[in-house]
C-alpha cells in the first residue's frame, strides 16, 4: 500500500471520520467499552473531529475506499504525537494501519503516542513496528477512564 494515496481530510470529512473510529472502536475496544454500559459517544467524537480538523499544526490523513466510497482508514497527527489511527473493520488485515503510520511518522519528529493499556491488538501492532513502551500513564478521556500508556518510536 502506497502511503502516497493518502490525502489531507477537510471539515467535510468529520463525519466520516465518526464512523469510522465508531466501527473500530465497537469492533476492537467492547472489552474494555462495553456497548451496553459506555455507548459510543459520537457526538464528543464529532466535535474533537471538528476541532482537529481546524488546528492549524494537526494533519488528519485519509484513505478513501473506492469499493464503498466510504473511508477506509486514517491518521492524525501533529509534530510529536500520533493523535488517532483507525481502519474500518471491513479493511483489517489489508496493510492499511502500516500504510497509514508510515505516512504519519514521515511527517513527525520524536514520534509519540498514547494507547489503551488494554488494547492488546494495538499494542502488539504498535511494537511489532518498533514503538516502546514510556513507563508513562495516565487516564483516558472517555469513561470508565480506562489506563492509556504512553509509546515512542526510536530513531536512528
Amino acid at each position: 500500500m502506497d502511503p502516497d494515496r493518502f490525502r489531507q481530510a477537510t471539515p467535510e470529512d468529520a463525519p466520516a471520520l465518526l464512523d469510522v473510529e465508531r466501527a473500530a472502536g465497537i469492533a476492537a475496544l467492547g472489552h474494555i467499552f462495553p456497548p451496553g454500559l459506555y455507548p459510543f459517544p459520537a457526538d464528543e467524537v464529532l466535535a474533537k473531529w471538528q476541532t482537529a480538523l481546524a488546528e492549524p499544526d494537526v494533519r488528519v490523513l485519509v484513505l478513501d475506499d473506492d469499493d464503498t466510497g466510504r473511508l477506509a482508514c486514517f491518521v492524525a497527527h501533529d509534530r510529536r504525537l500520533l493523535r488517532h489511527l483507525a481502519v474500518h473493520p471491513s479493511r483489517w488485515g489489508s496493510g492499511l494501519a502500516r500504510a497509514a503510520m508510515d505516512a504519519a511518522v514521515a511527517g513527525m519528529e520524536d514520534p509519540r503516542l498514547w494507547c489503551l493499556a488494554d488494547n492488546d491488538q494495538a499494542i502488539g501492532f504498535y511494537e511489532h513496528l518498533g514503538w516502546q513502551r514510556t513507563g508513562r500513564r495516565q487516564a483516558a478521556e472517555y469513561p470508565p477512564f480506562p489506563d492509556e500508556v504512553e509509546m515512542v518510536l526510536p530513531r536512528g
